[in-house]
């Protein structure tokens, strides 16, 4: 199926693969994970926390996990082995963590899930969404989740025909390896394919195929300065 969890995500990369269990479509398992944190979630910290961050009671922290002065984890979530979790993070409801990720500064998170050495290192939103093995969010980057007029989010299927996912809430999909550039928007429903570069400053709607590269050109005007 042309929007399964196997075409954006290696499952083999991330302790949670019974999120994508009987899903039909990869944001499907968004749907998942509050049902499997409460049922599967064993708060504890064995990690290092630096300071005095904010840690609620229904967060599981793995071994060489560092937590930071000024993250706040509200939870519940589940945060893997040897992350960074970086001053000023905040990291809300819902919230799946794989190893080796970098969750950094002023940098927002809520039901999401995120694969083994994701990194989204600088003030990034990422609501409701999914991020491969290795993905890669630059400074800036938002991951838009909510339309305009509230409605339901639509993913374009390859007939052409609207797919209904079911939800309101729905940001990116951003495969296993992808790029997206510093400053870029990427608005709800967006499926970014694996191994795919999005260039910065882009404003991307829609489905990227994998191993592509997504361009966008400005025009510059150079005028002489006048004394």
């Amino acid at each position: 199926m042309p929007f399964s969890p196997a075409e954006y995500l290696d499952l083999n990369c991330t302790d949670h693969r019974a999120l994508f269990e009987n899903t039909a479509n990869v944001w499907d398992a968004l749907a998942q994970i509050s049902t499997y944190l409460q049922f599967r979630l064993k708060p504890g910290i064995h990690g290092r926390v630096i300071g005095k961050p904010f840690i609620s009671s229904a967060v599981y922290i793995g071994q060489g996990t560092i937590i930071e002065q000024g993250a706040m984890i509200k939870g519940p979530a589940w945060i893997g082995e040897n992350c960074e979790i970086r001053n000023g993070a905040y990291i809300r409801e819902n919230v799946i963590v794989g190893n080796g990720c970098v969750l950094g500064n002023s940098c927002e998170f809520k039901n999401s899930i995120l694969f083994d050495e994701a990194q989204i290192p600088h003030f990034n939103y990422v609501g409701d969404s999914i991020l491969g093995h290795k993905a890669h969010l630059g400074a800036g980057v938002i991951l838009s989740n909510v339309k305009l007029d509230r409605g339901e989010i639509c993913v374009m299927g390859p007939d052409g025909q609207p797919i209904r996912t079911g939800r309101r809430k729905f940001g990116a999909i951003v495969g296993d390896h992808a790029e997206i550039g510093c400053n870029s928007v990427l608005s709800p429903g967006s499926l970014i394919g694996r191994g795919t570069i999005l260039y910065p400053g882009s404003q991307w709607r829609g489905i990227a195929p994998a191993g592509s590269i997504v361009k966008h050109r400005q025009s510059f005007e150079i005028v002489e300065r006048q004394k």
